[in-house]
């Protein structure tokens, strides 16, 4: 007997800007639903990390792309910018720091995560969240 798995997904090239963040978190929150799938914690990972390529992964006149895909029971959320040279890593900010958690908070959602660099000049930040539990 051979199970059929379900694959899913979406693409999409977002401004690295404020509003292109905010447009990834409401496309993602919208294609989750389309999917039902719970919108909680792969909301909040899409939040930071298009607030990350945004603010972090930002060079002018090239956008980030945000790619969301589910195989079997798991939902893999990537995205790309094109500054491959600064690599992110999670920071422990001082306690009144205002900024500086968001990878903190993707590892602490996320089930896994990680980065990958390239094709020059990219890198793809990805989580994945068990989507059955």
């Amino acid at each position: 007997m051979t199970q059929e798995t379900s694959i899913r997904n979406l693409s999409l090239l977002l401004s690295p800007t404020p509003r292109g963040a905010r447009l990834a978190r409401l496309l993602a929150t919208e294609q989750l639903r389309s999917w039902g799938l719970p919108l909680d914690p792969a909301e909040h990972i899409v939040a930071e990390l298009a607030t990350n390529a945004a603010t972090h992964g930002r060079v002018h006149g090239r956008d980030f792309r945000l790619t969301l895909y589910v195989v079997g029971g798991t939902l893999r959320i990537e995205v790309t910018d094109t500054r491959g040279d600064r690599l992110p890593h999670p920071t422990r900010p001082a306690p009144d720091a205002t900024t500086g958690r968001g990878l903190l908070v993707v590892a602490a959602l996320a089930d896994r995560w990680g980065v990958t660099p390239g094709p020059h000049p990219r890198k793809t930040v990805w989580a994945e969240v068990d989507t059955t539990r």
